[in-house]
């Protein structure tokens, strides 16, 4: 919210700007854009979009619109007042959403958007498109700006004035007289005239505004002149596709995404027959703020017939494709389709599925011919497509082939159709490991024998891999198996040669199976319910002990994430400590055991290393400290 002052009339209220505004100003103050000519591009789109509102709410209430139904955006430029007038005939605002829209930024995620500029003209462009926050790039150009608003089917007028110098003010700007809609009036800096002459203006709206589906108006010079239209004023996805230039692509996507970037790819589509319906579509560069938000609505706007019925059509694209931005324009739905048609509707269904099955054909093309490029979409957008795989079961094929993951045994992105062709003999099954951090996870001890051996294992790093995993249990065929298992079995994989080209050393010292089994009674005693079971490892080649997950028991990773998101109560089930018959630690302790010396102090010590390498904290840090010293101590001595 903000805060108003009214004046001594009770006319006029000055509110200041949202915190999250002011700052944003004073980037734009700062000079943000490099061209600074596509705050008209911004200005311009917001007039397109309350004309296409209008134009909606009129399908029910056709007297909003009964005295003016012919759209249009006005450009009026005076050099002689250094002013230019962006003026529309659409929906209009209130005096409250006038507050609200142009004092607030009415977005979740706020505070982390600002906490990414970082002062680079380009990025931070692409930051604040992207955020949908385009209006105050006019100040850019501007001394100040007059808001003139009146909403349709409302008689009263309100003017919003701001200098963008941390507050605004909102006055009655009369009755009757003041036609429906916005007129945006830009008073122009003393740098910032060329704005206001017809020829530039007319280059500017070419450049980026030509898509615009609604005529733009150029005023004429004198009061005797007829207004000029300096658009096509058609709707670009009816134009074929040979005839779009990868311009008029960018600047289009521009304007449905209200974003700054180029889009990454275009996916133009036509079906005719029974179902007719068009679809353009753009996979952004950037990853959009509200990717992760509990809703995971859609952004792609649906048309009937050119005219627009939805901004956000969830129902026409799945969930997991939530990142694309477009449009889909339907010749056979009814013009009054409704929320819950869009989520049943049998046609729309039909839709859903052209589409996805386009867009997906597109990721492929790419993912083949690209694969540079789509390493780079599937940093940004991998997470996302992979929801897909967990729920959606008809895309699970097509998703699959899309898949790509960080592997321990080579740098880049590998896939599933590669890590197949490179199993080892007798390996069954694909070996996975699941964590937050890719560095951490590749350095688990749960990777050291399937190193030791050559074992590819696929790198998750996503929250959904967890799940995703568990839907599916397989991938091409091959079982899925996570190297936290305590039952992963090794034994029937051959041994890889070592980095000089020699086998392993078959003579490493190991604990005699009499003294290991000694030591393992012993531990298991020592520790009681803290673990489920104690068991000689096939998987540790150079640690000492690590904790697994029993079979049937949740993943040591997934059982964390539970635990963070309060999903899960409690300690969580025990584990399995998996112990290194090979390393010195296992063989001096089973040698204490045999002799029957006690190993309870070093049973726990053992206990909760595994759990810090795990990244648990041990039970009880100050026991932890106390024999960490005392076998120091010792060994000092």
């Amino acid at each position: 919210m903000t805060d108003a002052a009214t004046d001594s009339a009770g006319m006029s209220e000055t509110h200041a700007f949202q915190a999250e505004v002011g700052r944003l100003l004073d980037i734009v103050a700062r000079s943000l854009y490099s061209n600074r000519e596509v705050f008209l591009r911004e200005l311009i789109s917001n007039a397109s979009d309350a004309c296409d509102r209008l134009r909606y709410a009129a399908l029910t209430e056709p007297e909003l619109a009964a005295d003016d139904t012919e759209y249009r955006i006005r450009l009026v430029p005076d050099a002689a007042a250094r002013t230019l007038t962006v003026a529309d005939n659409g929906i209009g605002m209130t005096r409250d959403e006038l507050v609200e829209n142009l004092g607030t930024i009415a977005k979740s995620g706020t505070g982390a958007f600002l906490d990414q500029l970082t002062g680079d003209s380009k990025k931070d462009m692409a930051l604040i498109g992207q955020f949908g926050v385009g209006f105050y790039s006019a100040f850019m150009v501007a001394d100040r700006i007059e808001v003139v608003s009146r909403k349709a089917g409302d008689h009263h007028a309100w003017r919003w004035e701001s200098d963008g110098k941390g507050s605004f003010t909102v006055a009655p700007a009369g009755e009757g007289e003041v036609p429906r809609g916005t007129r945006v009036i830009v008073h122009l800096a003393e740098d910032a005239k060329e704005f206001a002459e017809p020829e530039r203006l007319k280059h500017i709206v070419r450049t980026h505004s030509d898509h615009i589906a609604i005529p733009i108006r150029l005023a004429a010079a004198g009061e005797d002149g007829d207004d000029e239209t300096i658009n096509r004023a058609s709707a670009l996805w009816t134009r074929p596709k040979t005839e779009i230039t990868e311009e008029e692509h960018a600047e289009f996507y521009r304007h449905v995404a209200h974003a700054f970037d180029i889009p990454w790819a275009t996916v133009h589509y036509r079906a005719e027959g029974m179902l007719s319906y068009t679809g353009l579509l753009y996979v952004p560069t950037m990853r959009p703020f509200d990717l992760y938000e509990p809703e995971r609505k859609g952004h792609v706007k649906l048309y009937v017939r050119r005219v627009l019925v939805s901004e956000r059509a969830d129902g026409v694209l799945p969930p997991w494709l939530r990142f694309l931005r477009g449009v889909v324009d339907s010749e056979d739905l009814p013009l009054n389709v409704s929320r819950e048609m869009l989520q049943s509707n049998p046609m729309v269904a039909k839709i859903r599925h052209g589409l996805t099955r386009r867009v997906l054909e597109a990721l492929a093309a790419k993912a083949k011919d690209e694969p540079e490029a789509y390493a780079a979409f599937w940093d940004q957008f991998g997470a996302v497509l992979k929801e897909g795989l967990y729920e959606d079961a008809g895309w699970r094929e097509q998703l699959t082939g899309l898949l790509r993951f960080r592997s321990s045994t080579g740098d880049g992105l590998a896939d599933v159709e590669g890590y197949v062709a490179r199993m080892k003999p007798g390996q069954e099954a694909i070996f996975y490991v699941t964590g937050d951090d890719p560095e951490a996870a590749l350095r688990s001890p749960h990777l050291e024998g399937f190193r030791a051996k050559g074992v590819e294992v696929a790198v998750l790093t996503d929250p959904v891999d967890e799940f995703w995993v568990g839907a599916l249990g397989e991938l091409a065929g091959k079982p899925l198996k996570s190297v936290t298992r305590a039952g992963a079995d090794l034994a029937k994989i051959a041994k890889d040669e070592g980095a000089d080209g020699k086998a392993e050393d078959e003579s490493a010292q190991t604990a005699e199976p009499a003294a290991l089994d000694g030591l393992i009674a012993a531990l298991k005693a020592a520790l009681g319910d803290q673990v489920k079971d104690v068991r000689r490892s096939d998987r540790l080649t150079e640690s000492a002990v690590c904790l697994a997950a029993d079979e049937g028991d949740l993943d040591l990773h997934l059982e964390r994430l539970l635990k963070q998101h309060r999903q899960l109560q409690g300690a969580g089930a025990p584990r399995v400590l998996e112990i290194n018959p090979d390393h010195a630690l296992i063989r001096r302790l089973a040698d204490k055991a045999a002799a029957g010396e006690p190993v309870d102090e070093m049973a726990h010590l053992l206990l909760d290393q595994a759990r810090i390498v795990e990244g648990e904290p041990p039970a009880d840090p100050a026991a932890f400290a106390r024999r960490l010293a005392d076998a120091v101590v010792r060994g000092l001595g």
